[in-house]
């Protein structure tokens, strides 16, 4: 199977790093694309070509379509890589790309459609047997129509934005006075965020576990997974630290799962990487929540525990290859943990951006460090502000916990804050050490920060 000769990625950070180091290994030419602010950022010393696209803006540069396919036409690139978040899942981008004749890497425009309406996803994989949390039968068209649907399932209930994710218009109602309340900021919130003010209503499910799964799909309808990963440990939705496999799935609930997420990638026949995501309540009972048509944040702790290079795999499939990987011969090994290091207070978690005085990055067998900072850069304010992945494997938990304890020690980052004090007082609690977790977690802590140096 022949590859593309030269991608673009659309994209920034330490995922514009990931794909480039990807296509050099696959003997692949990639060009970066980058705004006035990121100049002098890693990925545009990596790539083999480089083109601006614009002011810092995301909406002038890193999210505008006719700039992107303008550098990818001059530059005479043959696909895309969109990484994950800004267009990576705008089905009008895939489209445009079509358009212009340039491979997008990542699923049909009709696929991204369907895993961004959650509500339509819901109802997809309800009549494909695919278990869905009681709720509503697609989007909600009032308050009073929440307060019905509210009224059948029982209280508690979440309100989700039908083209959510992230957390944005989402708010949890525990009788009928916060949902009158809340109805309408959630609404408001989801029309600013994503341009779309549809809710539908879920029941609330406490004391869960966020576990997604991992698939890969090509354009014959093979679809396999890739085991699961567990992202309970999360703070207002925003997931902080992801591990493989879950230690709260055994390996009969982990085919289990494995089989919903590949029906589910069928359901919509999907094409490339995607992630199925699961909620597990306290009883181990599964329910589906949504699919991100995309490549995700966690996915390096996938690529420790399978051995699969799932940058690599999408590559290929887009340039029309078949898996040659079946399912009987997906073989998980050991156990992979992620931090994820934002430059944020570790206490308040609100954004710290600046410049770097002094890097270390952490080293040692089965550690990982996905990263575009170097010493001195500028961590800027107007993109997210994940600095740094910080992916460890053992052969079993115990030693991947150890392990991830140890690298923390070595990472040091001045000039800026940074949430490594946190995760070291996440991989210090007793109840994660047993793999006692779900989603409320963060807010149950309360023992203050380690020490500096501790």
């Amino acid at each position: 199977m022949k590859l593309f000769r030269k991608i673009l990625i659309a994209n920034r950070g330490e995922i514009a790093v990931r794909i480039i180091r990807a296509c050099k290994e696959l003997g692949i030419r990639t060009v970066a694309v980058y705004s006035d602010v990121d100049r002098d950022s890693l990925h545009t010393k990596f790539a083999d070509e480089s083109v601006c696209i614009g002011p810092a803006s995301s909406a002038q540069s890193y999210n505008n379509i006719p700039s992107i396919l303008t550098a990818a036409e001059i530059t005479d690139s043959e696909a895309i890589h969109p990484g994950y978040g800004f267009l990576s899942e705008n089905p009008h981008f895939a489209e445009a790309c079509a358009t212009s004749g340039i491979t997008f890497i990542g699923p049909s425009a009709d696929s991204i459609r369907m895993g961004g309406d959650k509500a339509k996803a819901r109802q997809v994989m309800k009549r494909r047997g695919v278990p869905v949390v009681p709720g509503s039968d697609g989007p909600v068209a009032s308050e009073e129509t929440a307060l019905k649907t509210a009224r059948k399932i029982g209280f508690p209930v979440i309100l989700k934005a039908s083209a959510g994710g992230g957390g944005r218009g989402m708010r949890i109602a525990r009788n009928e006075e916060e949902l009158e309340r809340l109805y309408f900021m959630a609404q408001r919130e989801a029309l600013t965020a994503f341009g779309n003010g549809e809710l539908y209503v879920e029941k609330f499910i406490p004391d869960m576990r966020h576990v997604e799964v991992q698939i890969l799909a090509d354009a014959k309808g093979n679809v396999i997974h890739l085991g699961e990963r567990d992202c309970s440990i999360q703070r207002r939705h925003q997931k902080l630290i992801e591990e493989s496999p879950s230690p709260a799935v055994a390996e009969k609930f982990r085919k289990r799962l494995g089989e919903y997420a590949v029906k589910a990638a069928r359901a919509i026949k999907y094409r490339n990487a995607g992630t199925v995501e699961f909620i597990v309540d306290a009883e181990s009972n599964i329910y589906f929540m949504e699919m991100n048509t995309r490549l995700q944040v966690e996915h390096p702790v996938t690529e420790y525990v399978s051995g699969v290079d799932i940058v690599k795999e999408q590559i290929r499939i887009a340039a029309g290859a078949l898996l040659e990987l079946k399912q009987p011969k997906v073989k998980l090994k050991g156990h992979a943990i992620e931090c994820r290091i934002n430059a944020e207070d570790p206490e308040r978690f609100i954004p710290c951006p600046g410049k770097i005085t002094f890097l270390n990055l952490p080293g040692g067998p089965g550690v990982r460090v996905d990263t575009a900072a170097y010493n001195c850069c500028v961590i800027p304010s107007h993109y997210d502000s994940l600095v740094a992945k910080l992916i460890v494997h053992g052969e079993d938990r115990e030693e991947a916990v150890a392990k991830m304890r140890r690298a923390l020690d070595e990472f040091i980052i001045e000039g800026i804050k940074t949430t490594i004090p946190f995760h070291k007082k996440v991989l210090s609690d007793p109840d994660f050490i047993k793999g006692e977790f779900n989603t409320g977690f963060v807010e149950k802590m309360s023992a203050p920060l380690p020490p500096k140096g501790q």
